[in-house]
């Protein structure tokens, strides 16, 4: 197994109006609002197939999270025992890779309108996948 380190660049950021993470829906079906995803130039190639309509998965850098934790109480309830990071969707582990599955409502260029995220503003997008069905062409 190669242990190492990686790079990661990312092709966007989001343009939310959320701007909190404490006070963020802590996933997109709670309330989070629609937000604008807005790519880097370079990946234009990437992003010209995909349409309003279509769900997609979204790949995030969370880069408010603290990365030296890895037992949190789950949804930030104290009530709740401890439970490692990895049987959890806590934004704070060692990579904070945020995982969406939103829906495009728009495409606007280099920017697309997805619905119901609950990233911050200015959050780094790191990819972008389709969601496959059981039998898919792409």
């Amino acid at each position: 197994m190669a242990i190492g380190s990686y790079g990661v660049h990312p092709i966007g950021w989001v343009e939310s109006p959320l701007r909190d993470p404490d006070t963020a829906p802590k996933q997109g079906d709670e309330g989070a609002p629609d937000a604008w995803l807005v790519f880097d130039p370079r990946v234009r190639k990437g992003i010209r197939d995909l349409r309003a309509g279509e769900d997609v998965l979204l790949l995030t850098w969370l880069d408010r999270a603290s990365r030296d934790v890895l037992v949190v109480h789950p949804r930030g309830d104290p009530t709740r025992p401890e439970t490692g990071v990895f049987s959890t969707r806590s934004p704070d582990r060692p990579n904070p890779i945020g995982l969406h599955r939103v829906t495009i409502k728009a495409v606007d260029g280099l920017r697309l309108l997805v619905g119901g995220l609950e990233a911050v503003d200015a959050t780094p997008i790191l990819d972008v996948k389709p969601v496959l069905g059981r039998l898919s062409e792409r």
